[in-house]
């Protein structure tokens, strides 16, 4: 069989920064199948099968999609669960060559029940899903970890521990809860490799207090804050973004990247002001200089704080 795969956020940004995991495992099963698989081309012929992959609901969908094409990931459902047999497989990284590290999954789920994350009402709550030995790739000494909330199980917890001097380099790319840190977790970090940062989350000003704590235990062990990278939501409540940032900041060096809220299956998109908020004030740089107060009034924003 000839089979299709088609990315859909690499098909609309023209660019992929991170694999699409579901479809490395499709490629994989296909391929043990004896099949021929290759980047869906509208006008390559005709496919066997065309599967479409979506991570987030604001990515359009490709108009040309044959009709019968296989739709799957969270952008088209949040229910949708890749067959048991394809699941199981190891990720066929060829066909994304620009991918020079393993990915994966240690833990699947999260306890909490943030109104912004859909990972509860997809995965449920936390439980174990794979080792980390699991995950390795023979050509590669990295793994990136896309865990909800490691720290948030001891399974997720000890796995991380088995990590340390075992030569592969880590990095969490969603953010871990500064909340469950205590002085063992931030040893266990400490003694980490890592590609580069060691992330955190910051959506409320309950969390500053904790990356606080966080950053002091870390500096115990030697991690300066330069070494943290934080994930801050941005609300329309500008004012709290605000607030966080310049709480965060005073943790020298430290890495804001801030997200504004979307989420258009329930109605929430974000508004000019926090996409000039996390783009344009966070992403620049410009907040390490001045305030959010300042720079709205040297860029004449009305709306921001007490702006205009």
């Amino acid at each position: 069989m000839k089979i299709g795969l088609h990315d859909s956020e690499k098909d609309y940004l023209k660019r992929k920064i991170f694999p699409n995991y579901a479809l490395m495992k499709i490629s994989a099963w296909h391929k043990s199948q004896g099949d021929t698989v290759e980047w869906w081309n509208p006008i390559a012929g005709q496919y066997d099968k065309v599967y479409s992959s979506k991570i987030f609901d604001f990515t359009p969908e490709n108009p040309y999609l044959p009709p019968d094409a296989i739709k799957g990931g969270t952008g088209y459902n949040i229910h949708s669960v890749l067959p048991d047999e394809i699941e199981n497989m190891f990720p066929d990284y060829s066909i994304y060559p620009e991918c020079d590290y393993a990915i994966g999954y240690i833990t699947r789920g999260c306890p909490n029940k943030c109104r912004w994350c859909i990972v509860p009402k997809k995965e449920g709550g936390i439980k174990p899903y794979r080792t980390w030995q699991e995950l390795v790739r023979p050509d590669s000494n990295k793994i990136v970890l896309m865990d909800n909330n490691i720290l948030a199980c001891e399974y997720g917890i000890n796995q991380l521990e088995s990590l340390i001097d075992s030569g592969y380099k880590i990095d969490l790319n969603q953010g871990m809860d500064a909340r469950l840190v205590d002085d063992r977790i931030a040893k266990i970090l400490s003694q980490l490799k890592w590609i580069k940062y060691i992330r955190f989350s910051c959506d409320t000003t309950a969390q500053i207090a904790a990356i606080e704590n966080a950053a002091g235990l870390l500096m115990k062990y030697g991690i300066k804050p330069y070494r943290l990278f934080i994930y801050l939501l941005v609300t329309k409540d500008i004012e709290n973004a605000a607030y966080r940032v310049e709480q965060l900041k005073k943790l020298k060096g430290i890495t804001i990247y801030a997200q504004a809220e979307r989420n258009e299956r329930i109605g929430i998109v974000p508004n000019q002001l926090q996409l000039e908020f996390a783009q344009r004030y966070v992403y620049s740089g410009k907040f390490r200089k001045e305030t959010w107060h300042e720079y709205c009034k040297r860029m004449k924003i009305q709306g921001g704080l007490e702006c205009g």
